[in-house]
Parts: C-alpha cells; structure tokens; sequence
C-alpha cells in the first residue's frame, strides 16, 4: 500500500473541495447574506491540508500501477475526508450548533441521501442553501469521476478508482480513455441538469429555487430550499418536470449517451431500463388505486401524488409532495419496498440496483430448474450476455451482505432508544440514500431528534450505500492489510 500516493489523491480532492466552496462564496456576495465569513474559513482550511497533503506526499513511484486495495482505499477514505470537510460551512453558520449535525448534513449531501437534520430551513441562508444543494450535485456522479475528467495530472491509471466509483455491478466504459468516458458522463449530467432548470423557470419557479432543485434531482439528491420540499408549491407542472427527470436520472446514464449518438430504441433494448420502468409503472398504477378514495377524492390526484413518490422513492430522490405516511398500509409496504430495490445500475440513483435483484431472480429460477433438470446445463443472463460465475457470486453476496447490514444497523439504533418503526425506516433510508423514511423520520419529519450515536451510525450507513458496501466493508476486514 503506497500511502503517499494514496495521500497525494486525497490531497488534490481537497484542494478541489476548497476550489468548489468558491461557488457558496460568490453566492454569499450575491445574496449579501453575511455567510462569507464562514465560507472562506472553511475554504481556507480545506485548501490548507490539501496543500500539506500534497506537500508531505512528493515523492511517490508516479509509474507504479494502482491497484485494487489503493483504489479501494482512496475512494473510502476520500469521501470519508471530503465529507468532514464539506461539513465546515455547515458547522460555521448559525444554523448547525454541533460538528455532528454538520457531518450528518454533509454526508447526506455527498452521498445523495437527502436525510436532513436542518428544522428551520427556508431561514438559512441562500449561500448554505445552494451549497447544501451543489454538493449533492457533485456527488451524484461521484466527485472521484469528476477528479478523474479535470485532473489528469494524478499521473496514474485510474480504472480501480472507477470500478471502486460507479454504482454498477460492472462498470461500463464508454470510450477506450477513461477520462474520456468520465467526460463524456459528466456532459451528459450537466446538460439535463441545465434542461431542467430551464422547465422549471418555464413554469415560473424563481432562478434561484430552480437551480437548487434541479441540482438536486439529477443526483437523485432530494434537498429542496423549502420546508415542504416540492409540496411547497401545489403545482402539478412542477412535480410532472422533476418526475421525468428522476426517471432520466434513475436509469444508466450509458444508455442516454447511445440516445444521443442516434440510438433512438437504447432504453427498450435494455433488460434492466424495460423493468425499472415497467416497475414504476406497476407501483403507481398498485398505489393510485388504494389510496384513489380513502386518501384522495380524484383519481387524477391520486394518480399525480402515487406517481412522484412511487418515482422519487424509487430513484431515492427523496422529494415529497404528499406523507406517504397517511396512505393505507399496503401503499406503505410497496414504497418501503422501492427503498431497497432502488434505481438502474449505472444511474445516480441508490439502492440495491434493478440489475441485480433481476440477476437475482434469475439466479433463483436457474436453481429452481436445476432441481427439475439436474444435468441442465443454463446460464443467467442480461442483455443476451451471459453473467459470469464471479459476478453473480459478487452479486448474491452483496445482497446478502446489504440485508445483513441493514439487520446489524437497525438493532443498533433500536438499542439507542430509537422505535422499531423509525430505526426500520432510517436504516433503509440511510443505506438505500432515499432521504425521508418511515416512522419519526418521515417525509413530514427530520432526523434532528435522534441521537448523536445514531447519527454517526446512519452516515456510516450512507457511505456504505453510496460506495456499494464492499468498498467501504473490505476495509474492516483483516486481511485486505496484509501483504
């Protein structure tokens, strides 16, 4: 393990950090909201031990090829360092009276959760808001892309980076160059970004809250700048633009980059992209029809308040327009489900991933027939590609080990003192990185109240679902140390 190399990339991701913070900044200025102060502490700060990172890192085999365990490692603990620093604007506003408050908003932020703590938040400041906002911009995509497509100069191979960053089973690179293909995600992110927050001036919400909201939902982020988040403003224009873009940003940002180069029938070729929408579909119509009567009296609101949290859950947007908590229980069981099921591989989205709860299906069924046909000779497949023995051992332990995380970590925050409902509903919110979940942490809630122990638990929880879990677990594990 080449621990200089490895503070060397943590070094220039900091220093990043600090470069992007600039953004808040000249908010502040615009807004003259007095949160300047703050900001340039924290700029200063972080841009100071990237420098020194990089400085005590000199020299280092800049030939050497990264491995597995460095790639690994970089990825863990360079989110782990860029959300302790990404909280300083946080903890240096009024709004935030401890660092645990901070870590927690910060790590929600990068990892796309969208779990708040913030109680009075339309009293913030626009500078805080906005950087609330952009940093789940930047971690949508992952911020280890992005270093990879604008620093070029880390002199190494960088394929480790990107199989330890990319929430896919298997990663897919579009382009030969790895920069490239980093690129070529990126543009394409950018792009719907600034399409939507264009939809959204169309219908009228202000610049600034368009740009918030748009920032958030390409990374199926979920911070609104409003309490209510998009309930706020009882417009259906507003929810149906934000529920397309979750779908777009829930599906394998690969298959928009072959839209775009002509392949018009991307999406309906695709396994995985047919069932996430058809999944969506199925839920809604499942939803519309519980709560059309008992909830609302129109079907066509029943209809529009089932398709956005059927999306947003899905995507683990997290937005919310309606308290699913006041739906029957049989549209209750079939969100919580979405919790895990999550969006496409490939996508921004979290979760356990469309691709392998249909391999896992399929994996079943192949066993099934194996019982029927015991000299069978079958294979799983999707995409008429065969999986891999390896993948799909991959795949079934990382389910495996997702439940048992989720088990492991709900126990730990019913010992603090936490309900059942509401440590069931954190967990799978936290580790799947949805935003609101079941119980006093609800769409109508927050997470302020629970404990500080529970806190440092649910962000944990983030980092593991945003890296995949074996990222960040294999670091625990004795062995991954030794030579």
């Amino acid at each position: 393990m080449r621990w200089p190399f490895i503070s060397r990339i943590i070094g220039i991701l900091l220093v990043f950090m600090g470069l992007a913070m600039t953004a808040p900044l000249a908010c502040s200025f615009y807004f003259k909201d007095m949160a300047d102060g703050g900001i340039t502490e924290s700029i200063a700060i972080t841009m100071a031990a990237g420098l020194v990172l990089i400085i005590l890192s000199r020299k280092f085999d800049e030939d050497a090829y990264i491995n597995q365990k460095e790639g690994m490692t970089v990825v863990a603990l360079g989110w782990t360092a860029i959300g302790l620093f990404g909280a300083l604007p946080f903890y240096l506003s009024p709004e935030f009276t401890n660092f645990t408050d901070a870590f927690f908003e910060s790590v929600s932020g990068f990892t796309t959760t969208g779990s708040s703590v913030m109680i009075h938040i339309e009293a913030a400041a626009p500078s805080l808001l906005f950087w609330r906002s952009f940093i789940q911009w930047l971690g949508g995509m992952g911020i280890i892309v992005l270093s990879l497509a604008i620093l070029p100069f880390l002199g190494v191979g960088g394929i480790q980076l990107y199989k330890a960053e990319v929430p896919s089973p298997v990663p897919d690179k579009l382009t030969p160059r790895l920069s490239d293909s980093a690129k070529i995600l990126w543009m394409v992110y950018a792009g719907m970004t600034l399409i939507e927050i264009i939809f959204l001036l169309a219908g009228g919400m202000p610049l600034f809250e368009s740009i918030c909201h748009a920032l958030t939902t390409l990374p199926t982020g979920g911070f609104s700048p409003k309490n209510a988040s998009v309930g706020h403003y009882n417009s259906a224009y507003f929810e149906y633009v934000i529920v397309v873009f979750m779908l777009l940003a829930g599906i394998n940002f690969s298959l928009h980059y072959q839209m775009l180069r002509g392949k018009s029938l991307a999406f309906w070729r695709d396994t995985e992209c047919r069932f996430f929408i058809g999944l969506v579909f199925i839920c809604t119509l499942v939803i519309t029809w519980d709560i059309y009567g008992s909830v609302y009296d129109s079907l066509k609101d029943a209809f529009r308040y089932s398709l956005f949290q059927v999306a947003s859950i899905i995507t683990t947007t997290g937005f919310a327009t309606a308290d699913y908590e006041r739906f029957p229980g049989l549209s209750q069981i079939i969100l919580f489900a979405c919790m895990f099921i999550g969006a496409s591989a490939g996508s921004t989205g979290g979760g356990m991933k469309c691709a392998r709860i249909i391999i896992c299906f399929k994996y079943c069924y192949k066993e099934l027939f194996k019982l029927i046909h015991p000299r069978s000779i079958s294979h799983v497949k999707i995409n008429n590609i065969v999986i891999p023995n390896h993948v799909l051992q991959s795949i079934m332990g990382f389910l495996a080990l997702y439940m048992l995380l989720f088990l492991v970590s709900t126990i730990l925050l019913a010992a603090m003192g936490v309900d059942m409902l509401t440590a069931l509903g954190a967990v799978a919110s936290c580790i799947g990185n949805i935003g609101p979940g079941f119980g006093t942490v609800g769409p109508a809630e927050n997470f302020a109240h629970l404990p500080v122990l529970g806190k440092w638990l649910l962000a944990w929880c983030m980092l593991l679902g945003r890296l995949e879990i074996y990222t960040v677990i294999i670091l625990f594990v004795p062995e991954f140390w030794k030579k």
